[in-house]
């Protein structure tokens, strides 16, 4: 009598089972994380915007108090929102237009594009502490190198960190010390650009600056969407350099929205009032995002779109 073979199918079953399983296992670390640390925490700040919540006492529910009170009864945060919005309209333009030139330039054939190319980007992971510790001097007033440098020159001091006209200036310059992350974004964007084009366009007469604006700009526009967002969401949540290297001064004249709330959350130790403003910033930067997608049929190109189709 023959016995019954069943093994090899069972081995079978196991294993696709864990072949099932294990691409589950390889994501779990990355779900968990997202659950714990991202999604909880945003749903919990929520919650937590509906009350009166101190960090020491019993939270007490409010409604929709938080909010009323910020739009309708808050100049600091009127205040810190026209300088967080006036900070935008100067870090992002300047932190795309800087990107795309050190872009160009390292994409273009050179000895030793590799560390230059690091070179570039390092400084965009130093920690905010050493930013601004390196930063304060050379900006200072008494005995920075920018000012030495200057009155070798013939310019008189700047005080870029005490005076209310400068310091804005002094932040989005600092802030542009981490401009690597976008230059290598564009820099990826110019390397899928065929060169071909350019061939072409030189031989039917078209030079430098018209091949920029004819073949580049309009294949690299959706690399510039791209940065586009991703830097206006930036310049939102900008804290660490205004906290540490002014203060948010002088006369508030750098205190912005992201420090307006995190004085609120632990200075005044009011969460639920913070967290009533972080929604709101997120529910304004959701809006911009929203209109800058809006308008960027507009002047976002793509290397397969044909006239009077989408891509």
């Amino acid at each position: 009598m023959k016995r019954p073979v069943a093994a090899p199918a069972r081995r079978f079953s196991s294993r696709f089972h864990a072949g099932a399983v294990a691409p589950y296992l390889f994501v779990a670390p990355w779900v968990i994380g997202f659950l714990a640390f991202t999604l909880g925490p945003l749903l919990f700040s929520l919650y937590i915007s509906f009350f009166d919540w101190p960090l020491v006492g019993e939270p007490q529910f409010i409604g929709l108090q938080n909010y009323t009170t910020i739009i309708t009864d808050d100049a600091d945060f009127v205040r810190s929102l026209k300088v967080t919005l006036t900070f935008a309209a100067m870090f992002v333009p300047a932190n795309l237009i800087v990107a795309l030139l050190l872009a160009m330039l390292l994409n273009q054939p050179m000895f030793a594009s590799g560390f230059f190319r690091a070179a570039f980007y390092v400084p965009s992971i130093i920690s905010g502490v050493a930013l601004v510790t390196i930063w304060s001097w050379l900006l200072s007033h008494e005995y920075g190198v920018i000012n030495y440098m200057l009155s070798l020159l013939g310019i008189g001091q700047i005080n870029w960190l005490g005076s209310p006209n400068w310091a804005p200036v002094s932040i989005v310059l600092v802030s542009l010390w981490s401009v690597g992350a976008t230059m290598l974004i564009f820099l990826a964007g110019l390397k899928s650009i065929s060169k071909e084009l350019y061939e072409a366009a030189s031989l039917s007469g078209v030079g430098k600056i018209g091949q920029f604006f004819l073949i580049t700009l309009p294949l690299l526009s959706p690399v510039l969407l791209f940065n586009l967002v991703t830097t206006v969401i930036a310049a939102f949540q900008q804290l660490t350099l205004a906290l540490l290297l002014t203060k948010g001064g002088p006369v508030k004249s750098t205190y912005m929205l992201a420090m307006y709330i995190y004085d609120n959350a632990f200075k005044y130790q009011d969460m639920g009032y913070a967290a009533a403003m972080s929604w709101l910033m997120l529910l304004l930067i959701i809006a911009l995002t929203v209109a800058i997608f809006k308008f960027s049929s507009m002047w976002v190109f793509y290397e397969t779109e044909v006239k009077g189709e989408k891509p």
